[in-house]
């Protein structure tokens, strides 16, 4: 008997010291970067981030069915009604989704999408006032929410397809922007699809046999796409796409979005804020009008994060730089929209064997921060790959 108190207090003793060294060194990597915004912090601290939040085994504890309270809430958060094949389409994505027994616990296509006016009802303003952004409006004034989503009203702003779709299933593919495109001679492939999803910074011009050149939508928030006009301009984004037809998704990140919004509907310099003087129509043509605009509603972004990619980073003290990657969310906007999805240029197991991005001159390696966890990520595109929910190009 005092052997095997003996050894538990050995363990208890050895499981402190951990903790003291854990916080040291957390602490140290923290303190020795610079800032944890995209491009400025430490490479080596987010990958020590991935050692210590994740296991090698992908495998979540609903799995392994060991978390049975998790479990349950995510089947009320799934629409029980079964999904039929359409007519038009057999084969479609959702019909996969309803047969798959890991992710029809994670999809909920009855989640609203877009935000747009109407939606903007009594229980639907208190709610998302009470969250912070990007997953509601807390500490953004009112009257910048409501002037912007008063102007969300056309019938275009509803839905993501606003023009004629496609005959049968409808083909989706998300351009990401990593250098696996690179050399890749997708872009033929690419533009066979009803529909292309750029974001960011998607350089086109000289790269149109890996890339294509058809685009029907661009996702960004007004940051990641500002960024990427400065950081990638030596590069060839020079110019955010444009083009007749082509619809922009905003991100609502913060108060910038709706600010920038606003100015790109009323066809008006940006007024306040930080983009004060900037000329919407330099970013989004001299068309002012709500049918070329979409907005992601804030209660998707919440459920994409829980659902999807709930990050350890959220029980960390960075939790409020996080959210999903620009991409992710354009990825997942076409998975919950499409009959057919195919990813390009995303993160894959072998990513270190490519560049960043696909459009630079020198191999530049993929750097990890804490707003974003990118092996999460590539988790999930890869188990929707294997899964047949979506294709995820590899090489």
């Amino acid at each position: 008997m005092r052997l095997r108190w003996l050894k538990l207090l050995c363990v208890v003793a050895g499981l402190a010291v951990s903790a003291v060294f854990y916080g040291h060194y957390y602490t140290s990597l923290v303190t020795s970067g610079s800032s944890l915004q995209a491009g400025q912090g430490p490479y080596a601290f987010f990958r020590r981030l991935d050692d210590i939040f994740h296991t090698p085994n992908i495998q979540t504890q609903q799995e392994r069915g060991g978390d049975k309270k998790a479990e349950v809430t995510l089947t009320k958060l799934t629409t029980e009604t079964k999904v039929h094949p359409s007519p038009a389409c057999p084969t479609s994505l959702r019909l996969r989704v309803q047969n798959d027994i890991y992710f029809r616990k994670r999809f909920n296509f009855d989640v609203p999408l877009l935000m747009w006016d109407s939606a903007n009802t009594g229980d639907t303003r208190t709610k998302l006032s009470q969250r912070p952004v990007p997953y509601g409006w807390k500490d953004i004034p009112d009257e910048d929410v409501v002037s912007t989503l008063m102007l969300l009203n056309d019938s275009a702003n509803h839905g993501l397809f606003d023009w004629q779709t496609p005959k049968g299933c409808i083909s989706c593919a998300v351009v990401g922007n990593g250098g696996i495109l690179n050399g890749s001679r997708k872009g033929k492939e690419i533009d066979q699809h009803d529909y292309v999803f750029r974001l960011n910074g998607a350089v086109i011009k000289g790269f149109e046999e890996d890339v294509g050149i058809k685009t029907s939508f661009y996702g960004f928030t007004v940051n990641t796409m500002k960024n990427s006009l400065i950081a990638y301009y030596d590069l060839g984004f020079t110019d955010t796409p444009k083009g007749q037809g082509i619809r922009y998704i905003f991100i609502p990140s913060d108060l910038r979005d709706y600010v920038m919004l606003r100015s790109s509907i009323l066809g008006v310099t940006v007024p306040s804020g930080v983009d004060k003087g900037d000329k919407p129509s330099a970013y989004y043509g001299p068309e002012a009008t709500p049918r070329k605009f979409k907005l992601l509603h804030p209660d998707f972004l919440l459920y994409t994060r829980d659902s999807f990619l709930k990050s350890e980073i959220l029980k960390s003290q960075y939790a409020h730089l996080y959210m999903p990657s620009t991409g992710g969310l354009m990825l997942l906007t076409a998975l919950h929209s499409c009959d057919q999805v195919d990813a390009y240029g995303f993160i894959t197991d072998n990513f270190m064997n490519f560049s960043d991005h696909y459009y630079e001159r020198q191999k530049t390696p993929l750097e990890f921060y804490a707003n974003h966890d990118m092996l999460m990520e590539k988790r999930l595109w890869s188990k929707l790959n294997d899964r047949g929910i979506m294709k995820l190009y590899q090489r």
